[in-house]
């Protein structure tokens, strides 16, 4: 038996999609029916409705001990794609709170009911840092304590080294770190927004580059590590590094949309959070923007999936074809 947190999220529930394709046993933790609903809505668009009836939905949250008793008996093996993802400074209790206190009680839980492997969804935001914009980050690029991270970054790291504790303990764990991920469904979170964004009519552009991936090969290879023998190992999950204005495009020809045409320059980007910032307490709403995300923005650092490829000759979806299909499948909301 498979248990799976975060399974209504996009990760999670393409996940899911995946291991009841294979014909396995798997129960899923949620926190409320709408929540569900989202996931049950993907396996319709698919056309997989019996796959989802045999999921096993089990009510939990990785911050319950208790409710996790409950789902971990008879579990084998463990994927904990649950996280709090918010670059707002005002979340950061919660942010740390669920990336490191409920990946304790996961691995801790997985170690107490002898749990054969666990498979934690990190982050490329928990690699290391380089000396210098542009460089290539790699598994083994140190991460340094001294360079500005934001919230959910030290959260993910943090999350990692209970993984890591866990392993010298003795339980079987495979870590990966995914890019920004692009898939099918959940268009009001994550990498949703950028959708949301365009469609409404984005004017802007950085020349910033990030590693992205779509969710489909996210999935296939945590459900490849976890069939091997490997453990004690992470790996970068990165299909193709884009620029933004790239990225934006693809979307917006995929939309029919007219592209982004005005570059931010960073004195524009600077004065537009410190803006966010005074309209969000005045307003009493989240951040939009942050100095978090415009640094991220204008970051060109090189994402490597070398180490995966290497190791599983694993042929990634170029992505800019693939956004743009997903673009021409965007709802209305």
């Amino acid at each position: 038996m498979i248990l799976v947190t975060g399974g209504t999220g996009l990760v999670g529930a393409h996940l899911l999609l995946q291991l009841t394709g294979n014909g396995m046993q798997v129960r899923a933790l949620y926190r409320s029916t709408a929540s569900v609903t989202k996931t049950k809505n993907l396996f319709t668009h698919y056309g997989k409705q019996e796959q989802f009836e045999a999921i096993e939905w089990v009510t939990g949250d990785v911050l319950d001990i208790p409710s996790l008793e409950d789902a971990f008996p008879g579990i084998d093996y463990v994927y904990h794609c649950a996280a709090y993802i918010s670059f707002d400074p005002r979340d950061e209790e919660q942010i740390r709170k669920t990336n490191i206190e409920g990946t304790t009680n996961m691995v801790n839980l997985s170690l107490a009911y002898g749990v054969k492997k666990f498979c934690h969804v990190s982050s490329i935001a928990a690699l290391g840092d380089t000396k210098e914009d542009g460089d290539t980050i790699t598994e083994e690029t140190e991460w340094n304590p001294e360079v500005r991270h934001g919230d959910y970054a030290l959260a993910k790291y943090g999350a990692e080294m209970e993984v890591w504790r866990a392993w010298q303990e003795g339980l079987k764990v495979v870590i990966v770190n995914p890019g920004l991920i692009f898939g099918y469904g959940f268009w009001e979170q994550g990498s949703g927004a950028i959708f949301r964004a365009v469609a409404r009519g984005q004017y802007f552009y950085t020349h910033g580059t990030c590693g992205m991936i779509a969710v489909e090969d996210v999935v296939t290879i945590m459900v490849g590590l976890m069939a091997s023998d490997i453990s004690g190992e992470r790996y970068t999950l990165v299909g193709e590094n884009l620029s933004y204005r790239q990225l934006l495009n693809a979307i917006a020809d995929g939309m029919h949309k007219k592209r982004p045409s005005i570059e931010a320059t960073k004195l524009m980007a600077s004065i537009g959070w410190r803006m966010d910032w005074l309209l969000s307490r005045l307003l009493m709403r989240k951040r939009m923007l942050t100095r978090g995300m415009v640094r991220s923005s204008y970051a060109t650092d090189k994402y490597s999936n070398e180490k995966i490829v290497a190791q599983t000759g694993y042929a990634f979806t170029p992505l800019l074809p693939y956004v743009a299909e997903l673009s021409r499948n965007y709802p209305k909301l």
